[in-house]
């Protein structure tokens, strides 16, 4: 199994609403790829509700293999979110790993 999680901030000019909405918009496209991703065993996006995080908000996913990984990075659905994304997040941090 193999572990995907990765953390980003919202960009500093949006509002705290802009955020909220943003932070929601992302859930939603990327939480939808699940059934289309072969391989994916879970999707989940996580909102930072706590002052103690230095994040914003994170994705946090298991696949099957290292291939399937690959294969949700190229996903159409997942390169349209991905361009949302970086539309409104900013310091992405990234860790992948095998259990």
């Amino acid at each position: 199994m193999v572990n995907h999680i990765v953390c980003w901030n919202f960009n500093e000019d949006l509002t705290d609403e802009q955020k909220k909405e943003a932070g929601l918009i992302i859930k939603e496209k990327l939480e939808a790829i699940k059934p289309h991703a072969k391989g994916a065993i879970t999707i989940e996006v996580k909102i930072n509700e706590l002052a103690s995080s230095n994040r914003d908000i994170a994705l946090i996913s298991k696949f099957e293999t290292i291939e399937a990984l690959q294969a949700y990075q190229v996903h159409p659905m997942h390169v349209e979110a991905g361009k949302y994304v970086k539309s409104v997040t900013c310091n992405r941090a990234c860790i992948d790993y095998e259990e």
